[in-house]
């Protein structure tokens, strides 16, 4: 097996789905499978076993996924090391984003790539908690992550924002249990501040009249007044003539969401990794990407 072959069993043990897999390497699916079948006669085992309920992997399977993951863990740490070995700041910065803060990153890494030509970034875009999960795996070395998460490594508050009602035009608070809603896909921490807001101010349930995937679907839903949404008011920052209110909670305290920058302390040993964290507490994270 190469790295390839690791890289493809440990996807494939996460996703248990040989078409999504094929999909998210750009591989056709007989393509994938026949690989499979090449590492499974390699070692002259069975790694999977397909069923009614999807993909099952083997005790062998099991076993070669474990030695993917050491593998794969032990070619990053090779090739952090060698490029902390170099005089100049080189080498591949692995960044797990909140998926929101992906379509703001970009002129940060452009400032920082002007400083350091020599650097690549590879960037992971996903849920807050699967970042943090990633960043404590040591799968990335900086995560950026939305909500404040228990975390015994370096931290850096990056952003504050207020929760917010948005809506195309103007409504009254106590009017809300009768309007249409639209809902859209979030992560858990940002779901709990919803409903409890929701909770403390309304005795029945929202009407939600349209469920989407996206804020950014959700914010063209607004735009064609379609409903009202509650969502963080970075996501509708610099769009025309909405109507927001920055809500607060029982106690007349706004109620805001934070960005951290979170990392792992040995991970600060590496030059590149060092460079990156100190230009961020350089620049003011909050006034660059309000103006993208």
């Amino acid at each position: 097996m190469d790295k390839r072959d690791w890289n493809i069993l440990q996807m494939l043990y996460r996703e248990k789905n040989i078409t999504k897999l094929a999909e998210s390497l750009f591989m056709s699916q007989p393509a994938l499978t026949k690989r499979i079948q090449q590492i499974e006669n390699e070692y002259k085992v069975k790694i999977i076993h397909r069923g009614k309920k999807g993909i099952q992997f083997t005790p062998q399977g099991d076993y070669l996924v474990d030695y993917a993951v050491e593998m794969l863990k032990r070619d990053t740490e090779v090739r952090d090391h060698l490029a902390n070995m170099d005089t100049e700041i080189s080498g591949t910065i692995r960044l797990g984003v909140s998926s929101l803060i992906t379509r703001k990153i970009p002129p940060v890494l452009k400032e920082f790539k002007k400083r350091y030509p020599k650097v690549e970034f590879s960037l992971t875009s996903d849920w807050s908690n699967k970042i943090y999960n990633q960043l404590y795996n040591h799968e990335t070395h900086i995560g950026f992550i939305r909500g404040d998460y228990k975390w015994t490594g370096g931290k850096r508050l990056l952003l504050v924002e207020n929760l917010a009602l948005v809506s195309h035009s103007k409504v009254e608070l106590d009017e809300l249990p009768q309007l249409p809603r639209i809902d859209y896909n979030c992560d858990v921490k940002l779901k709990d501040m919803i409903d409890t807001w929701w909770s403390e101010n309304y005795s029945v349930p929202p009407k939600v009249g349209i469920k989407v995937d996206k804020t950014d679907t959700c914010k063209e839903m607004i735009v064609n007044d379609l409903g009202y949404a509650i969502m963080p008011s970075l996501v509708v920052k610099n769009t025309g003539d909405l109507y927001r209110v920055a809500l607060k909670d029982k106690t007349g305290k706004p109620i805001t969401r934070e960005t951290w920058m979170l990392y792992n302390e040995d991970d600060y040993e590496l030059k590149l990794v060092r460079s990156f964290i100190e230009f961020m507490e350089e620049i003011n994270f909050q006034q660059m990407i309000s103006k993208s």
